[in-house]
């Protein structure tokens, strides 16, 4: 029996929309965005729904802000055909294609598949809590860009992750990959300084975002004064230490 076409292979998608990236060393390009359903942490500031829904929100045109519903699953080829549309209506438009979720890596059988398909028509750039380093190497050569959390326990108020982000910045290496830490009221200077320690044994020019919580209400949940304490102890290990918000919470974009 001849084996399914990888064009023909679905999953349930949450959404797929073009917009700005507001996070991390991307910010202000524009990416089309598929996100993934599910996630293997339950971050306390998490502001992203991951239950895989009914439908697939699917914007009508790049950046219209007005969307259709899809059945579930979406196959490789219903997302080729969007992408392709996409980039033709809007050439040069979009820097990458972000694979977000959720965590995407829980995805990574599929990955393996869609992703050299997907990386023909644009770079792809993993947007990852960086917990899951077992199923990266199959994955990263078809990777350009990776975005990639370390959770600090204080503010996450997830189980310590520090061996895990490790071994994945160990591979994620590889690639074009940056750090990004979310700091709230309740993360301590202890965890901050040891993602900084984490980082720096790997390779101390990585950049390093760190990232005040934005509540709901679009304020961000971190007085400046700290937050440039925080940069001048990061920057005491790191070279490229940067503070950027949710830029696209100010912007109301998608």
């Amino acid at each position: 029996m001849p084996a399914p076409s990888t064009m023909n292979s679905a999953t349930p998608l949450i959404e797929v929309f073009s917009s700005l990236q507001g996070e991390g060393v991307l910010a202000g390009y524009r990416q089309i965005f598929v996100r993934f359903p599910g996630c293997n942490l339950d971050c306390a500031y998490c502001d992203t729904g991951i239950e895989v829904p009914p439908v697939c929100r699917v914007e009508t045109a790049p950046g219209s802000g007005q969307f259709q519903e899809i059945a579930q699953p979406v196959s490789l080829k219903k997302l080729l055909d969007i992408v392709q549309r996409w980039c033709k209506e809007l050439p040069d438009a979009h820097h990458s294609i972000s694979i977000t979720g959720g965590e995407p890596l829980l995805h990574a059988d599929l990955l393996a598949q869609w992703l050299p398909e997907l990386n023909i028509l644009l770079p792809i750039h993993l947007e990852t809590n960086g917990s899951l380093p077992d199923p990266l190497p199959r994955l990263i050569e078809h990777l350009d860009i990776i975005s990639m959390d370390i959770k600090l326990p204080s503010s996450a108020a997830t189980p310590a992750l520090w061996d895990e982000h490790r071994r994945f910045l160990e591979i994620a290496q590889e690639r074009d990959v940056s750090i990004k830490v979310i700091v709230g009221e309740l993360s301590t200077e202890q965890d901050l300084l040891a993602a900084c320690k984490l980082v720096a044994s790997v390779d101390d020019e990585i950049p390093f975002i760190i990232q005040p919580v934005t509540d709901r209400n679009g304020r961000v949940a971190v007085p400046a004064l700290r937050l440039l304490r925080y940069q001048a102890l990061a920057s005491r290990q790191l070279a490229d230490v940067r503070v950027l918000p949710q830029m696209h919470r100010f912007l109301e974009a998608l």
